[in-house]
C-alpha cells in the first residue's frame, strides 16, 4: 500500500491550482497579537466623542449639587439663628456663638469657596427690637447661580 501526498493525487492538485494559498496581504510578523495604529485612533475618537457628550452633563449636575447644598446649608444657619434668637431674646454675636452654644454641631462648609469661614454675617436693622450682631447670613462666594442670581444675594 502506497500512501501519496494530498497534492500527488490529481485531483488535490486540480483543487490547489483553483485556490492556490497565498500570503495575507499585510503580514503582522511574530507578534500576531496588537492593534493597529488606525484601530486605535478609531478607539480613542470613540471614547473623545462619549466623553465629550458625558462630561458637560457631569459638571452641570456638579453646580446644580453645590447650589442645593448652598441653599440647605443657609436654611440650617438661618433657622439655627431664629432658634437662638427665640431662646435667648437676642441674636448671636457671631456664628461661632451657635457652635459653642450647640445650636450647630460646626459650622458647615460653604459648598462654593470649600472654607467654613467665608460665610457674611448680617447685622440687624439698627431699630430691632433684639440686640445683636447675627441677623441673616450669606454665601461668601462670588459670582452667579444658574438661575442668574448672584450667591451673596441669597
Amino acid at each position: 500500500m502506497t500512501t501519496h501526498s494530498p497534492a500527488a493525487t490529481p485531483a488535490a492538485a486540480l483543487a490547489a491550482a483553483r485556490h492556490p494559498t497565498r500570503p495575507l496581504a499585510r503580514s503582522r510578523g511574530r507578534g500576531a497579537a496588537g492593534f493597529t495604529l488606525i484601530e486605535l485612533i478609531v478607539v480613542m475618537a470613540i471614547v473623545a466623542l462619549l466623553v465629550s457628550i458625558a462630561a458637560p452633563r457631569y459638571l452641570h449636575s456638579v453646580d446644580r449639587a453645590r447650589e442645593a447644598s448652598l441653599r440647605s446649608s443657609l436654611q440650617v444657619m438661618r433657622h439655627a439663628i431664629d432658634q437662638f434668637a427665640a431662646d435667648r431674646g437676642r441674636y448671636p454675636e457671631s456664628l461661632q456663638e451657635l457652635v459653642d452654644a450647640r445650636y450647630l454641631r460646626q459650622l458647615p462648609e460653604d459648598p462654593l469657596t470649600q472654607r467654613a469661614d467665608s460665610w457674611v454675617a448680617l447685622a440687624p436693622a439698627p431699630d430691632s427690637v433684639l440686640s445683636g450682631a447675627v441677623w441673616d447670613v450669606r454665601s461668601g462666594a462670588a459670582g452667579r447661580a444658574r438661575d442668574g442670581g448672584l450667591y451673596a444675594e441669597w
